[in-house]
């Protein structure tokens, strides 16, 4: 439930961030077309409107980890999957630090490279090991 929930979440936050896309017409839409049970549409919901509320915030703490990348350098897909979880991280206690980057590797890995798949890796893993900054 929560990874298709991810997914839909993450094609908002590229429509939003890449083609300006209004959120919520976008949600709207990407909740409908894909068909998410009512736990997982409202589970999109709080990450599209955290990430959303938090852009900042979480750009601010994506730069400091990233090092030499700036989230504006970074390919738009794994921006925004850095910015879910990153949220995740950072607001939802009740998902383990592990559990946010897997599931992050995983999305990187579907809907980008394999590349991108370490490279979210590190980032998040850099970001877990910071004495007590996340779950």
């Amino acid at each position: 439930m929560r990874r298709k929930a991810r997914e839909a979440a993450l094609k908002v936050l590229f429509e939003v961030d890449v083609g300006r896309a209004d959120a919520a017409e976008s949600l709207e839409r990407t909740l409908g077309e894909e068909r998410l049970s009512a736990g997982a549409a409202q589970f999109a919901r709080q990450l599209v409107d955290g990430v959303l509320g938090q852009l900042d915030l979480l750009d601010g703490e994506l730069a400091r980890y990233s090092h030499d990348w700036s989230p504006r350098r970074m390919g738009a897909v794994d921006r925004n999957i850095l910015r879910l979880a990153c949220y995740e991280m950072r607001e939802l206690p009740d998902i383990p630090a592990g559990v946010a980057i897997n599931e992050a590797v995983e999305l990187a890995k579907k809907f980008s490279t394999a590349e991108a798949a370490r490279f979210v890796n590190g980032i998040l893993g850099q970001m877990a090991k910071a004495p007590g900054e996340h779950s």
